[in-house]
């Protein structure tokens, strides 16, 4: 059986759920196959830098972390079930990819 693998990731956790709720809406209205959200680890970037500008004085930093949060979505193959996903409102620094599976 076919599926649709959606991979959602952003900076915002609220945004990711936001999204996943409105897919999960849809599973349950077409009543297709839904396994999903999985969350994968997220990834942290982490930045280091001195506080001082020129270097001289005391050693102290500022550390900054930026954190990418990930969910996968498998969905049942469904024409209709589909086209409502495409129409899903996608906020502003989400990344949404959809790819067909075996």
């Amino acid at each position: 059986m076919q599926k649709a693998r959606i991979k959602i990731a952003s900076t915002d956790i609220g945004k990711i759920n936001e999204v996943c709720s409105y897919i999960n809406d849809i599973a349950e209205k077409t009543g297709v196959d839904l396994r999903g959200p999985i969350p994968l680890p997220t990834k942290r970037l982490k930045l280091t830098t001195r506080k001082s500008p020129c270097g001289d004085g005391k050693a102290s930093w500022e550390r900054y972390e930026m954190r990418i949060h990930k969910r996968v979505i498998d969905l049942g193959l469904d024409e209709r079930a589909l086209r409502l996903v495409m129409r899903v409102p996608i906020p502003d620094g989400l990344n949404i990819e959809i790819e067909m599976i075996e």
